[in-house]
């Protein structure tokens, strides 16, 4: 088998209060007994590892194999996490059996100076299952004040302040640092997001204790209290080969998420030049990934990492199929 190939991983599993059996019920994964909240998927973080399972790098943690094939795997376009010794990006599917924390999440620059050379977290969430009644909070409503907002969270009044959306599958929501957000009950989502682990809770809906603490002095430094009321977006079409069709989701200076849809046998053949990896998820059908001599079959749903130095590789549908391509910029 070459160095380069499309990896697949073992994920890291989470058993945080707000989890569920939705991982196994709805997706169809054999799962621990308890609560699974979290599957890291694709991660190289202290707080979880994702080790790989095909392959010559079989039994290497993401992070090992970062130190070994370098920008090989990430990229020229993430030359600045690199140098900080971290892989750019971490890719989840949260089971939101119960609702999050009312949260928000600081930009590079705070983390840096507050979290012992922590990333701050952009992020951005696809809807994969929703109950008739899911939702999510995001930004905050009009007419709030920050004196206001803080006093109502000490109180544990914050409903008034908070902008609730209803989501449905399909849909995605662009998280940028800085917003207030909560997922709420009944979702199964797939998050993209920078590589940390930092989370300031506002509000825990009674929960807090020693092991889930409040942080609401950090987050009032850095909640973006001009992100009033926003609504979900429409992805945006992009130019798409022949027969095909791909959208941009959500784009930053971290990551750009686009979603393809390919019809049954519809081949996509793509390259990875060096600039950037690629990370391909299927949400639904069956699709498999070639490259560097190395088919790997892609079930939803399920990631795969390719190399930024993998060279041509080819997305295959084997049935109607909806994929995520993500990659950095």
């Amino acid at each position: 088998m070459a160095d380069y190939y499309p990896l697949l991983f073992e994920p890291v599993l989470k058993d945080y209060v707000w989890g569920g059996r939705s991982l196994e019920t709805i997706l169809g994964r054999r799962l621990p007994p308890g609560v699974t909240a979290e599957s890291w998927e694709i991660a190289a973080h202290p707080n979880g590892n994702s080790v790989v399972k095909n392959g010559p790098y079989t039994g290497l943690t993401l992070s090992a194999l970062h130190e070994i094939l370098g920008l090989d795997l990430v990229g020229r376009n993430s030359l600045w996490a690199h140098q900080r010794g971290k892989f750019p990006l971490l890719v989840k599917i949260l089971d939101a059996r119960e609702r999050l924390s009312v949260q928000v999440h600081p930009n590079d620059d705070y983390a840096l100076l507050h979290e012992n050379k922590e990333l701050g977290k952009t992020e951005m969430w696809v809807v994969l299952h929703a109950e008739p009644d899911g939702s999510i909070i995001l930004g905050v409503k009009a007419g709030t004040r920050p004196d206001r907002f803080k006093a109502a969270a000490i109180e544990g009044n914050l409903d008034q302040f908070l902008n609730k959306i209803t989501v449905k599958p399909g849909d995605f929501i662009c998280v940028p640092s800085g917003s207030l957000h909560a997922i709420l009950g009944g979702l199964v989502i797939a998050e993209i997001q920078q590589n940390s682990d930092v989370t300031y809770r506002v509000y825990d809906w009674g929960r807090q204790g020693a092991d889930r603490p409040l942080h609401l002095d950090k987050a009032m430094e850095v909640i973006n209290f001009n992100q009033v009321e926003p609504a979900l977006k429409n992805a945006l079409p992009l130019p798409s080969p022949a027969g095909q069709r791909r959208e941009a989701l959500c784009t930053n200076e971290y990551f750009t998420v686009e979603r393809w849809f390919l019809a049954e046998g519809q081949l996509y053949e793509g390259e990875c030049d060096g600039s950037t990896f690629e990370i391909w998820g299927s949400l639904n059908g069956v699709t498999h990934v070639e490259g560097g001599g190395v088919r790997v079959n892609l079930p939803a749903v399920n990631f795969t990492l390719l190399p930024a130095a993998l060279g041509p590789f080819r997305v295959h549908a084997q049935s109607e199929a909806t994929l995520l391509r993500i990659y950095s910029k």
